[in-house]
This record gives structure tokens, C-alpha cells and sequence, in this order.
């Protein structure tokens, strides 16, 4: 029997009703590649930064030099043997760094410092195996999101070149009278692996977000603080190189007092070194003053930057400018504390590990100001 209707229906209405439309599979996919390859990043930023620390500690136990060969596949192997371990001891003892410093050293002594160079570039491989097999994985299942496997790809090749600058690096301590790597090759190295660790941290927020996100987001920009933070992001990176130099030094243990140095503002021997280029890179004077100022000049900027962030109608924009405006202040304390403590090697750790902190928090920031995610303005 057909089914009664009422008087006063408009004809042509369906009484049913209608299931709410779903996202397509295709979008469903696609979110799904993006939260994998995000989670894929992580893993790999989570590697970087323990490979910081360790690079760091390497550096704090002079174990970088006693790898005296660059062997990216064979190096995987340790010495096996009684006779592997003394090869590597002869070619040790025959550096500058085991005849002016070392001489006498036991073979425990030697494979103590051999076992962190040894782990230090083991890491480096883990790193660029886990990088290889991520990306392949993805590109072969065709899961890449459109216009991202040159970024992809310009990671593992940023990767690839970290590891020649670290035999760079390693090769101007084997040679001459060097006890010590070049601390301008030190930097570099140290340099890399923060932008490495840069640019994984910014994919990730992307990646966590999906393009129509993205370019909502951007009509909400705060602008003025996007800018600032462009200019503080390089001023950040800066005072890590010159802080990269003072460890290369060994600056940091030179001068100890503060807020002067050697009881004055300027040491009178800052420009002493000939050529006066290399004041700059192997002047410990110099390059821990450098270092200071600097430090005063991005602890000033930073703090502008938070007060004007604070004034954004935006609760996410406020929150990670306070974030990072906290870790820029624990990281000028912290420093101070090193210099006055003679920089023991906890310290010295914990004062790079706290710069990447305020690195990726100074990313986060700025990315939050160039695209803020939707609030409710009225709270």
C-alpha cells in the first residue's frame, strides 16, 4: 500500500534523511601519507639530535681523531682483533694530537676515546639508513605528497654532505701541528646538522597540517611578528656557529669571569693573531667576546619580539613566543653559568642541548605566527 503523505508537504520532498557527507578516500589517503611521513621525520629529528650530543661528547673527550681513515661502508666493522686494534693504535700514534699530547697513552686509553668516534660515526650511518629506507619506501608506494621528493630527497643528500664535511673536519687535526680540528670546519659541521634539523622540524609541522590548512591559515598571518622572526631565526643560528668556535678553542675555559672578561670589556689581546682574519676563528679573546655580544643582541631582539607577540589576538601565536622567550632566557643563565664554572663537560652538554631546544622552539614560533591555526578570537 503506498505510503500516506501529508496535506502539508511540498511536493517533490523527501522525507528521509540524508547521511552527512564523508571525506573521499583519496583525501582520507592522502592525510594518512602525510601523518606517516611526519611520524618517518620525527624518528629521524629524534636521531639528529642524539647525534648532536654525541658529536658534542666526542668532542669533550678529544675521541675525535682517533679514527685516523674515512671508511663510510668497511668503517662499520670495528677492530675484531688484537692485531685490528694495534693498526688502528699505529695510525693514532702517528697523528700530531698522540705525539704532542698524548704520547704514552695505554691501549685501554686508546680504545676508551675509539669506541665514541667509532659510535659517533655509526650513528651517522644508522641515520642515513633509516632516511634511505623511509624514502624509498614512500617514492615505491607512491605515497609522497605532490612537489616533497626534492624535499625528501634534499635531506638525505644534506645528510650525504655532513658526512664528507665530518672527514673535512677530522683531516685538519691528522696533520702539521694540530691538536685539535679547525674550529671554522667544526662549525660548519655543527652548522649542517642544525639546518638538517631545521628543516625536518618545519616539514613536520607542515606535514601534521594539510594544504587547505595551510592557505586558510596564511589569510590569518600576524605579519609583523612572521618577519622579526625571520630576521631572529638567523641571528640564532649565528651565535650557534660562534658558539661552535668558542668550543673549538676551547674559548670557554679561557675566560672566566663576568661580566668582563679578564677583569675588562674588550681584551687588549683580541687582535694580536696574524693575519687579523683568523682573530675571528682561532683568537680565543675574540671569539668568546663575539660570542657574548651576540648573545646580548639575540637576548634583546628575542624579548622585543615576545612583547610584540604577546599583543597578537592569537592564543597559539602568544604561547609559543612566551615558549621560546623562556628557553632564550634559560639559555643566557645557563651560559654564564658555564663560562664561570670553566665549562665542565655537563654543562657544556646541557648548554647545547638547550640550543636546540631553543632553535626548534623559535621554528615552532614563527611558523605558529605565519600560519595560526583557527581560534575562537573572542577566547
Amino acid at each position: 500500500m503506498a505510503e500516506k503523505r501529508s496535506i502539508f508537504e511540498e511536493v517533490g520532498t523527501d522525507t528521509k534523511v540524508k547521511a552527512a557527507p564523508v571525506a573521499g578516500a583519496a583525501e582520507k589517503a592522502k592525510s594518512a601519507a602525510r601523518r606517516a611521513i611526519s611520524v618517518w621525520l620525527m624518528i629521524l629529528f629524534a636521531l639528529v639530535v642524539v647525534m648532536i650530543a654525541v658529536g658534542g661528547l666526542t668532542r669533550l673527550t678529544d675521541s675525535g681523531l682517533s679514527i685516523t681513515e674515512w671508511a663510510p661502508l668497511s668503517g662499520a666493522i670495528p677492530p675484531l682483533s688484537a692485531e685490528d686494534w694495534q693498526r688502528e693504535f699505529d695510525l693514532y700514534r702517528a697523528i700530531p694530537e698522540y705525539q704532542l699530547q698524548n704520547r704514552g697513552m695505554s691501549m685501554a686509553e686508546f680504545q676508551f676515546i675509539y669506541w665514541w668516534e667509532w659510535g659517533h660515526r655509526q650513528l651517522g650511518r644508522v641515520i642515513g639508513l633509516v632516511w634511505g629506507v623511509g624514502f624509498l619506501w614512500f617514492l615505491a608506494r607512491r605515497q609522497i605528497p605532490t612537489g616533497w621528493t626534492p624535499k625528501l630527497l634534499g635531506l638525505g643528500l644534506l645528510g650525504g654532505l655532513q658526512g664528507a664535511i665530518g672527514w673535512w673536519m677530522v683531516s685538519s687535526g691528522l696533520t702539521g701541528t694540530m691538536l685539535d680540528v679547525a674550529s671554522y670546519r667544526l662549525a660548519t659541521h655543527l652548522g649542517l646538522a642544525f639546518l638538517i634539523l631545521g628543516l625536518i622540524a618545519w616539514y613536520v609541522f607542515q606535514l601534521r597540517r594539510s594544504e587547505v590548512e595551510l592557505l586558510q591559515a596564511r589569510r590569518q598571518r600576524e605579519q609583523g611578528v612572521f618577519t622579526l622572526m625571520g630576521v631572529f631565526i638567523p641571528l640564532l643560528f649565528l651565535q650557534i656557529l660562534l658558539g661552535a668556535l668558542v668550543a673549538g678553542i676551547d674559548a670557554g675555559r679561557t675566560y672566566t669571569d663576568w661580566p668582563l672578561m679578564a677583569g675588562v670589556f674588550f681584551p687588549p689581546e683580541s687582535t694580536e693573531l696574524v693575519p687579523f682574519w683568523s682573530n675571528f676563528f682561532e683568537n680565543p679573546a675574540l671569539v668568546q667576546f663575539n660570542h657574548r655580544m651576540l648573545a646580548y643582541l639575540v637576548l634583546a631582539f628575542g624579548l622585543y619580539i615576545g612583547f610584540k607577540a604577546a599583543k597578537s589576538a592569537l592564543k597559539g601565536v602568544r604561547k609559543w613566543h612566551a615558549r621560546m622567550g623562556m628557553a632564550l632566557l634559560a639559555q643566557i643563565i645557563l651560559g654564564i653559568i658555564t663560562v664561570v664554572s670553566i665549562a665542565p663537560w655537563h654543562l657544556a652538554i646541557a648548554h647545547q642541548f638547550l640550543a636546540v631546544i631553543l632553535f626548534v622552539l623559535a621554528l615552532r614560533a614563527r611558523f605558529e605566527a605565519g600560519y595560526p591555526r583557527p581560534e575562537n578570537l573572542r577566547g
